[in-house]
């Protein structure tokens, strides 16, 4: 971390539609005399300025012009941060230059990223010189991955506190949402999908559930790519989109973790239809409707009404099983929409828990679970509108 840095936190993309979104929520939450000192950064001074009033942040608001293809800006930036919070996506187009001036100014980062491929990229050219800094780069501190890395630790912890062992099986299950797919989410698909096409070798790390596990290789993954009834727990579920990352992340957690939920570890994710024939039926619009046919997506800057946020929720279950038969059930809730509402929430509380609440993890790429643990998720209940609560 840079510990003398000028700034906690600085925003980085605070004029696009989810940057505006986290400077409001840090307004409101960490405002003067909170002991929290944070920045506005983006590509025009104007811009940003007109975000500042518009949010009702105080006129002394500190502005920072920098640039994703002007490498000198992005290095001042850093040097005054802590902690860089960017949503400047996709970060396969832009990503890379912050990253780079983070890690050599020994800024803390942490992104909303869930792009396979840049991240495995960025782990394999920055992690030597993240160490060496002491920057600590966290992944994907939104929807994705947030509710799904921590209540998979949260689940592990309290099954370790009732069994003695982890679960070895576990089944993230989406129960409900109400919410948009975020315009950077579609964006960064894409981009991702255009990657592939031009370099049918970046498949096979899209496909390995291990890809971001620095090189462990665990037993066989359930490809959960069509509906079916998932017996275990008496229901149909249909495919999740966001599973793609979660799992890769989820796995990456446990490597990085030592393995604290066994080598033999299993996991999945997909969405709940419900029981039955009518839960078939569910889980079938299920998996036809969560695409979006292209166009219909927000664009990156576009995003839902402050109703549709408001109204926006999500529910989801992580079912574990021990090697000796044991089960154990958590929910996780979010009270906003997941890709905005609540993901500007959750990327807000981990920068700050980062630089406030924990100086002692070493410099370095992770994933949420095993930087922030369960400090964040505290955070998180404390003050971002999200519950972990063990079923009865």
């Amino acid at each position: 971390m840079n510990a003398n840095a000028e700034f906690d936190v600085v925003v980085f993309g605070a004029t696009g539609f989810t940057g505006q979104l986290v400077a409001e929520y840090l307004n409101k939450q960490y405002g003067k005399n909170s002991g929290v000192t944070w920045a506005m950064a983006g590509r025009s001074a104007d811009k940003l300025a007109e975000v500042r009033d518009l949010i009702g942040a105080p006129s002394d608001t500190p502005l920072i012009v920098a640039d994703s293809s002007d490498a000198a800006s992005l290095e001042d930036m850093a040097r005054r941060a802590k902690c860089v919070l960017t949503s400047v996506g996709p970060y396969s187009l832009y990503g890379e230059p912050v990253v780079k001036a983070c890690v050599e100014a020994g800024a803390d980062y942490v992104d909303l990223c869930g792009e396979v491929l840049f991240m495995r990229e960025m782990i394999a050219k920055y992690q030597t010189a993240a160490i060496q800094s002491g920057a600590r780069l966290v992944f994907s501190c939104g929807f994705d991955s947030i509710p799904f890395d921590l209540g998979v630790q949260y689940l592990q912890e309290e099954a370790v506190k009732s069994f003695g062992q982890p679960m070895s099986r576990v089944r993230g299950r989406l129960r409900s949402m109400q919410g948009t797919l975020s315009g950077g989410t579609a964006a960064s698909g894409a981009a991702t999908m255009a990657a592939v096409q031009n370099d049918a070798s970046l498949m096979a790390p899209l496909m390995d559930p291990f890809s971001l596990a620095d090189g462990f290789q665990g037993p066989a993954q359930p490809a959960g790519n069509q509906v079916q009834e998932d017996e275990a727990l008496g229901i149909w579920v249909a495919p999740f989109m966001m599973a793609v990352i979660n799992t890769k992340n989820i796995h990456r957690s446990n490597a990085l973790m030592g393995h604290a939920y066994g080598e033999d570890f299993v996991y999945d994710e997909m969405m709940v239809g419900g029981s039955g024939e009518a839960g078939k039926a569910a889980a079938e619009a299920a998996a036809s409707n969560q695409f979006m046919p292209e166009g219909e997506a927000p664009k990156p800057g576009e995003g839902p009404s402050k109703k549709e946020q408001e109204e926006g929720y999500y529910d989801l279950m992580v079912h574990g099983t021990s090697s000796d038969g044991n089960t154990l059930c958590v929910t996780v809730t979010g009270d906003k929409d997941p890709g905005y509402g609540s993901t500007s929430k959750m990327i807000a509380e981990s920068a700050i828990c980062l630089v406030k609440d924990l100086p002692e993890v070493a410099g370095g790429f992770y994933t949420p679970a095993p930087a922030l643990g369960a400090t964040l998720r505290n955070r998180l209940i404390a003050s971002a509108g999200l519950t972990f609560t063990v079923d009865a």
